[in-house]
């Protein structure tokens, strides 16, 4: 329905939602602005946009929060899914345990996680045989991301009757990998995508503890960057805030249709083992 139809109040929610629009957008315009201005000779350019990956201290950086991002949203899910399931079905008493254990990270500033971390990073770094690698990181990240993402597996978590999906798929013969591998996740997957995004989210943009940890990831490099080339990072910064814009979008286009829709177990066909 078009403003012209809907009269004055159209015109209204237009008008309304415009400081919502220049508030989001305009710093964006100001970014991209400023990312392709050539400011020796004028006139507009793509060379920072193309150091992206020519530059190879940031193409290495990229790399490296990329795949920060995947070990700790895989950790993150192996570490959280089940628990939350195990404590739902056997557990409800350890809820609100859980729930302020995951919260508690929010409480605590980055410089005392960094401080706290440095005794057991020394044993990570002796079981890994001394590695300097940034991925090392993905451990803290697990923990740093664990408010956001229990808050979206809770939020799928109480649209379903847990209990019920686990008994009926229990009662057919499933074992518990297979229970919550193909009964529960799939009437949760909306919540998985949400957290597993978050995460990644998170991870991309995170610099305190890696730049007080020593490690170079991908905002430990932009900063360094900008130091010497505005434009570049300048780009890379606005390519994060884009790439994270485009989860946000796939994750509305992939959860829009799954909110009210059940899994069931599959019963055993006729002559099968129960």
């Amino acid at each position: 329905m078009s403003l012209a139809t809907t009269g004055p109040t159209g015109w209204k929610r237009a008008l309304g939602l415009l400081p919502y629009v220049i508030f989001f957008f305009l710093p964006l315009y100001a970014m991209a602005d400023f990312s392709t201005r050539n400011t020796l000779q004028g006139g507009r350019t793509t060379q920072g946009w193309k150091n992206l990956i020519a530059n190879e201290q940031l193409y290495q950086a990229i790399l490296i929060s990329l795949a920060l991002a995947a070990l700790t949203v895989v950790l993150m899910l192996a570490l959280l899914v089940p628990t939350m399931i195990w404590v739902r079905l056997r557990a409800p008493w350890a809820t609100r345990i859980i729930e302020f254990l995951c919260l508690l990270p929010l409480t605590i500033p980055a410089l005392v996680i960094v401080v706290g971390m440095k005794d057991v990073y020394a044993w990570v770094t002796w079981f890994l045989g001394g590695t300097e690698s940034a991925l090392v990181l993905a451990f803290v990240y697990t923990v740093l991301v664990l408010p956001y993402a229990y808050r979206a597996l809770d939020a799928a978590l109480s649209s379903i009757d847990v209990k019920t999906l686990s008994e009926a798929a229990r009662s057919l013969g499933a074992g518990w990998g297979t229970t919550i591998l193909k009964v529960i996740v799939p009437n949760i997957w909306s919540g998985v995508l949400s957290a597993a995004f978050i995460s990644i989210a998170v991870v991309l943009g995170e610099y305190t503890i890696a730049s007080l940890s020593g490690y170079e990831n991908l905002q430990v490099v932009i900063v360094a960057i900008g130091k010497a080339d505005g434009i570049t990072a300048v780009a890379a910064s606005l390519a994060t805030l884009l790439f994270g814009f485009v989860l946000l979008i796939v994750l509305s286009v992939l959860t829009g249709g799954r909110s009210d829709r059940i899994v069931a177990p599959e019963p055993a066909t006729e002559g099968s083992a129960p």
